[in-house]
């Protein structure tokens, strides 16, 4: 020790500034559990408990139970004979089978040990081994969560009884022509590393364009004018885009709703025409198995609107699968080297990312917004942010903010970026604005905005 302090050369910030300093840099901090750990009883943990998860796809149980583990819970879900689905949790209250290895029955799922049958809601149907006059069926329950199933996930409620949120309906699962497809994607990883991925739009013009050869569109190439805001009272944040394409301005919105809910614009843009609130490519949900890993579960969309030249494969999306490079962990590990995406830059921060040795820059505010806003959540400084992200705004569902514009915007012949800033602001204002509008007129009144807007220009 004596020698690491007399050798140790440290800035004013503190941040060690000498050659083959590794000896001084090898004690790891610990992880930030506030906002990383899940575990019951955790504040993050406890917070997520609050809000209906997915987990599993609805095509994943059929006639055999599927073990899940989800935010540090070891539990089983299935579908009885009668289509209802359940979750339970995994172990036989008897004598602790693991009932993933129970019968799918009619009612419920029966133990394979001794034949218990565990209904849904976790009423205990039948006891085979007990005398016919047992009381003991009746004497408690079983662990049990309420699920739901839409569009093909399975969702769960994992909270305190009698606190249970109405089931959230957004806006873009009703978009003409959508097709909504489920998927699934394992990550060898904590969950907020991957949550916060999308907040440092950034990444996609280094890893995704450049460092790792092109795995986007050449319109993500350049840096783009960025902004980031939060939305009202708290619930979520969403950052703004800006691009020159040519004689167009490329503006993309994405956003983000407290704890770990996300919608992502159209995957393959089409930029050489106006586009007019073309909405959602990706909704997902990032759900933690436990603290060191955790999966992706929602849908790909797919529409003329958000994948005009049909580069989408709806195919390739299903259990552990998406159609998109670099998103899932299967490939050989040599081509994941030679060329990594998404999955692998977000494993490779450790199984748990350690803030503290982080070194932030000016970019990277979309990831310190996350944070900040998550930390305010676990520690309640956000008043009603639970119910305020699964409410809608006074209409059918709730309105979401996710869309791409390209606007027919020359150069003026002034600063193009002080242009670009401009424009990406009046297209935020427009998408805010529009919230009390709901389907076909929201549209309209989007689409009205911005050929108004090309108009002027």
């Amino acid at each position: 020790m004596a020698v690491q302090e007399s050798t140790r050369q440290e800035s004013d910030t503190g941040a060690i500034n000498e050659p083959y300093s590794g000896y001084l840099l090898r004690d790891v901090p610990s992880a930030d559990a506030e906002i990383t750990h899940t575990d019951p009883g955790t504040p993050m943990g406890e917070l997520m408990r609050r809000y209906w998860q997915p987990v599993c796809l609805s095509e994943e149980l059929k006639d055999l139970p599927k073990a899940v583990r989800v935010l540090n819970e070891d539990l089983v879900a299935f579908r009885d004979n009668s289509g209802e689905v359940g979750i339970l949790h995994r172990h036989c209250s008897h004598r602790g089978t693991s009932l993933e290895y129970g019968i799918v029955s009619e009612g419920g799922l029966r133990c394979c040990y001794h034949g218990w049958l565990f209904a849904p809601d976790g009423t205990i149907l039948e006891t085979p081994g007990e005398p016919p006059d047992s009381r003991l069926k009746d004497s408690f329950r079983h662990g049990a969560y309420p699920a739901r199933e839409h569009m093909g996930l399975v969702f769960a409620y994992m909270g305190a009884p009698g606190e249970e949120p109405e089931f959230p309906i957004f806006d873009t699962y009703e978009e003409p022509d959508d097709r909504m497809v489920p998927y699934s994607v394992w990550h060898d990883c904590n969950w907020l590393q991957v949550q916060e991925n999308i907040m440092d739009p950034i990444h996609a013009c280094f890893l995704h364009m450049t460092m790792s050869g092109q795995q986007l569109s050449e319109s993500f190439a350049g840096m783009p004018e960025l902004e980031f805001y939060e939305t009202e009272g708290g619930s979520g944040m969403l950052f703004v885009t800006s691009r020159r394409v040519g004689e167009r301005i490329w503006v993309r919105t994405n956003h983000a709703l407290l704890p770990n809910f996300l919608q992502i614009g159209p995957i393959f843009p089409r930029t050489n025409m106006s586009t007019y609130f073309a909405r959602v490519g990706n909704t997902r949900w990032c759900v933690p198995i436990d603290n060191n890993q955790c999966v992706l579960m929602g849908w790909r969309h797919f529409s003329d609107l958000v994948d005009p030249e049909g580069q989408g494969r709806e195919e390739l999306c299903g259990p552990n699968s998406i159609d998109l490079f670099g998103q899932d962990g299967n490939r050989t590990y040599e081509e994941r080297q030679r060329e990594p995406g998404d999955w692998e830059a977000l494993i490779g921060q450790r199984s748990i990312a350690v803030h503290a040795l982080e070194h932030l820059g000016v970019h990277d505010a979309g990831v310190t917004m996350l944070r900040r806003l998550l930390r305010e959540a676990v520690r309640s400084e956000i008043p009603d942010a639970v119910a305020s992200a699964q409410r809608g705004t006074g209409g059918p569902h709730i309105n979401t903010f996710t869309q791409d514009a390209v606007l027919k915007i020359p150069p003026s012949g002034g600063d193009d970026r002080t242009l670009l800033q401009e424009v990406g602001r009046e297209v935020f204002d427009t998408v805010m604005e529009s919230v009390s509008y709901f389907g076909d007129e929201r549209r309209a009144f989007v689409r009205e905005r911005y050929q108004e807007m090309e108009r002027s220009a």
